[in-house]
């Protein structure tokens, strides 16, 4: 999966543009409201969204007045006063006790925006965006304890976000893009290209040093030197997990669904000390309420719940991917069906049978 580009889109949805739509959006517009935005946008794209309740805060803040006044960005705004008292945390502290400035904070929810580019399990876009709020986080200073610290002072650590309601809202929800120019838009068939390839360069580059790698094994009748290569023969064609996961969607029972129907991505994409660094994490979309462990069960039990897990996510073998996320479905029951199936003891359609014992052989989780 992977290794060649197809159905490709001539020009993706790029994040200026993006950024347009957002703003033409009024404040509070939810995703029915977001979808058909981008599509009328996006001549040739059929938008789908999705919300994922994953709250979050962003660290940028601001100081606003009683009535709501923004004034200026939180952090630098702090550090220009506590010069004008020569660094006297002390004086800073007792003359902004007294004052009705308060902080504002940003809130939101991960949404992402899905369209389909072709038939194939890859074949589509993904935006990442957040659904946001500001709302009145705080007092501008803890008013009953000192900040000893500049840092303390610059940190505002006395913001309880669990005391976040709607009457300190001061605007939103309103939509912004998330991620870094390589992760918010992406068109997932060109992504996993681009990782299976990757991959494969970082790997050709250690070349000589595998080729020279020995396992020593001490033993009674002395030490045995084998070559890494040797009891590693396929290290070289190594498939990445998020390869993985789109083959074993499509060559599975799952593939009459579209994967951004039951799962987001949450792509990384960044250089780490020259080296590129890429992949995803699965975000599921839909979760079974019980959690299954494989514990004492037997095959012929754990078989019947999931299946119960296929009906509850409305994918079928959907247990099977919400166990390589591991949130639901913990990886030994995928280890116990498989051994029923080489016991026979169990019955798997052929096309998911293989897909397990491939995995059970190789597993892979996010």
């Amino acid at each position: 999966m992977g290794e060649a580009p197809e159905n490709i889109p001539v020009r993706l949805p790029d994040p200026a543009s993006i950024e347009v739509v957002l703003a033409r959006l009024p404040v509070g517009a939810d995703e029915a409201a977001l979808a058909p935005a981008l599509t009328e946008a996006f001549p040739g794209f059929l938008f789908s969204t999705a919300t994922i309740d994953d709250q979050y805060w962003r660290d940028t803040r601001s100081v606003i007045a009683a009535d709501g006044t923004r004034i200026a960005e939180y952090r630098p705004w702090m550090e220009a006063e506590l010069a004008k008292h020569a660094d006297d945390i002390g004086a800073l502290w007792m003359r902004l006790r007294e004052s009705d400035l308060q902080i504002s904070e940003w809130h939101g929810n991960s949404v992402y925006a899905f369209a389909p580019t072709g038939s194939g399990a890859a074949d589509y876009v993904q935006i990442r965006l957040g659904r946001e709020v500001e709302w009145r986080a705080g007092p501008i200073v803890n008013p009953t304890c000192r900040p000893w610290g500049k840092e303390e002072l610059l940190d505002p650590s006395w913001i309880t976000h669990e005391d976040m309601s709607d009457d300190k809202v001061i605007t939103g929800p309103l939509y912004r893009m998330l991620g870094r120019a390589g992760s918010s838009v992406v068109h997932v068939r060109s992504f996993l290209t681009r990782r299976a390839r990757l991959e494969r360069e970082k790997r050709e580059a250690q070349r000589p040093e595998m080729e020279r790698r020995v396992v020593r094994e001490v033993t009674r009748e002395g030490t045995t030197e084998t070559p890494f290569l040797d009891l590693v023969p396929d290290w070289f064609e190594f498939v990445p997990r998020e390869n993985r996961f789109f083959q074993d969607w499509e060559e599975s029972s799952a593939s009459v669904r579209r994967v951004y129907a039951h799962w987001a991505l949450d792509i990384y994409d960044y250089d780490d000390k020259g080296t590129r660094e890429i992949g995803f994490v699965t975000r599921p979309l839909h979760l079974p309420e019980e959690k299954l462990s494989a514990g004492e069960a037997s095959v012929h039990i754990l078989m019947d719940r999931v299946e119960t897990i296929d009906r509850e996510v409305g994918v079928p073998f959907g247990w099977f991917f919400l166990m390589t996320h591991g949130n639901r479905v913990e990886p030994e029951v995928g280890q116990a069906i498989a051994k029923g199936l080489r016991d026979e003891r169990v019955r798997l359609p052929d096309r998911d049978a293989r897909v397990l014992l491939r995995w059970a052989e190789r597993p892979y989780g996010f």
